[in-house]
């Protein structure tokens, strides 16, 4: 038990919305940790879906805007790691591969590509936020 960390239930879903956003943009963080104490402590399961969710898909949508900018401010530049088969293939699957956006280590650069690549916005952020539900879904079903 984490008796040890015990936080109001506000300061708790405000806690995991910026863990949950840092961790869905290229930076690290562990909103899962902290998604699973809070459902050790009793916390409301719904609201803690509905947080780390939203809190982890404006993430996404943050690496996606990035993405956008940067192929608007340097319209010519490819990174240089990326092979041009790796954007087709992007291109070819477009918006549904976004359903792996949850997926460590690949799922920012996902984000970020997809943005770059101007992949529909709203089409974008309904494969977002599906993948991201569904990954916080069953982490609730299984910690509850």
């Amino acid at each position: 038990m984490t008796e040890w960390f015990v936080v109001s239930e506000e300061f708790g879903l405000w806690s995991l919305f910026l863990s949950a956003f840092l961790s869905s943009t290229l930076l690290p963080g562990s909103s899962e940790a902290l998604l699973i104490t809070f459902l050790s402590q009793g916390f409301n399961e719904f609201s803690l879906l509905m947080v780390a969710t939203t809190g982890n898909t404006l993430g996404g949508l943050t690496s996606w805007l990035l993405g956008f900018w940067l192929i608007k401010k340097y319209p010519h530049s490819i990174p240089e790691k990326i092979s041009p088969e790796s954007i087709e293939r992007l291109r070819r699957w477009g918006w549904p591969v976004l359903l792996l956006s949850w997926l460590p280590v690949i799922g920012d650069p996902l984000c970020l590509a997809a943005g770059w690549l101007r992949l529909n916005f709203y089409l974008s952020l309904l494969a977002i936020a599906a993948g991201k539900l569904l990954r916080y879904s069953a982490i609730v079903w299984l910690f509850s």
